[in-house]
């Protein structure tokens, strides 16, 4: 071969060679910063095997989902102010935290289910105990207490500014969705972090994705305002029908499958006929939710005559020292309206019997 052709084909192959290597480079660097970026952000999938879950606030709602989260084999860090309503998730395996703190410190994803706005604040953003300063940059705060939607933005502009993330999860369907696992859940912030910890929600119910931060904790609003209507509804049914002479067990079973049908009936319409005030929601929260649903309503300009009813009737429980009794116990604000006493289903149901 002439010198001159060895020299264009040794060029050449000299060439693509320097490409390949400068291509191969290229990749490596690019892998090598997507992997410290994954480590710097603390982005991570989500399995029983890498990822650890923190939980505060374990009582009638919190109890029963964390249990979902243990069966399938997640490592659970928990805190509550009342040892007592821990302990059983410690039977189970869970590990006990002093504070949120702690609980984030040990954790990826922390879920927080707590009474009153002022609790979500204290538990999450508390700049000494709060789950906030705890939590690793990537990590995901996620509170499910029905709050206002206003700190929902405001946790999320905090977590944020730490490179966290947070989500605004309130859910709908009572002790009963908690214990069966089928909770409608109301998520607001960022979708693509909604979807990465779908897996987690989905052992405890199903996500809807609302929108933006604070949309979660609108729809669950909403939801309550459906609610309250509907109770005040159901329980004036059951005194209509009692004083009409009807065999009231008869009667909800008629229209429990016609268009006055609702998950109220099928949660609380057999507890009411035995008497059975025992919390799966709190009269206590209920009127708290109310409450922050009326304060959106007057900035909103929203006239809700039926929420502003509802809202009245459980105070009156309240103030009867009935605040920590289920919803359900709507009915003694009825029986009180009108002087008189439903017979549970052991009595005879129907007065003219």
């Amino acid at each position: 071969m002439p010198l001159s052709l060895l020299y264009r084909s040794l060029s050449h192959r000299s060439h693509h060679h320097n490409n390949l290597i400068s291509l191969t480079n290229s990749i490596i660097l690019f892998l090598h910063r997507s992997m410290a970026t994954a480590t710097t952000t603390g982005e991570f999938s989500i399995t029983p095997s890498t990822t650890r879950i923190g939980w505060i606030g374990t009582g009638v709602m919190g109890r029963s989902m964390c249990s979902h989260l243990i069966k399938a084999g997640y490592s659970l860090t928990v805190f509550n102010r009342t040892l007592s309503k821990a302990q059983p998730l410690l039977d189970m395996g869970a590990n006990l935290a002093d504070s949120p703190l702690s609980v984030a410190k040990q954790s990826d994803v922390v879920f927080s289910i707590v009474g009153f706005p002022s609790d979500v604040r204290h538990v999450l953003l508390n700049p000494i105990t709060g789950a906030l300063q705890g939590l690793r940059p990537g990590g995901v705060l996620i509170d499910m207490t029905t709050s206002d939607p206003s700190l929902a933005v405001e946790i999320f502009a905090a977590a944020s500014a730490k490179s966290c993330h947070s989500i605004d999860a309130p859910v709908s369907g009572g002790d009963r969705g908690a214990k069966n696992g089928t909770l409608a859940i109301f998520a607001g912030g960022d979708k693509s972090v909604v979807d990465r910890v779908n897996p987690i929600f989905a052992l405890m119910g199903k996500v809807n994705y609302m929108g933006t931060p604070g949309k979660g904790q609108f729809a669950k609003l909403a939801n309550q305002i459906t609610i309250a209507s509907t109770m005040v509804g159901l329980v004036e049914g059951i005194v209509y029908a009692y004083k009409a002479g009807l065999n009231v067990e008869l009667y909800l079973n008629a229209i429990s499958t016609g268009a006055a049908g609702s998950k109220s009936i099928d949660l609380y319409g057999a507890r009411i006929l035995n008497r059975d005030f025992e919390a799966g929601f709190y009269v206590n929260h209920f009127v708290k939710d109310l409450g922050i649903c009326l304060k959106e309503c007057e900035k909103m300009g929203v006239a809700l005559p039926g929420l502003a009813l509802a809202q009245q009737l459980y105070l009156s429980l309240k103030a009867h020292g009935e605040g920590n009794l289920g919803t359900q116990a709507l009915i003694l604000a009825l029986e009180r309206l009108n002087n008189f006493s439903l017979p549970s289903l052991s009595s005879s149901p129907n007065p003219a019997a």
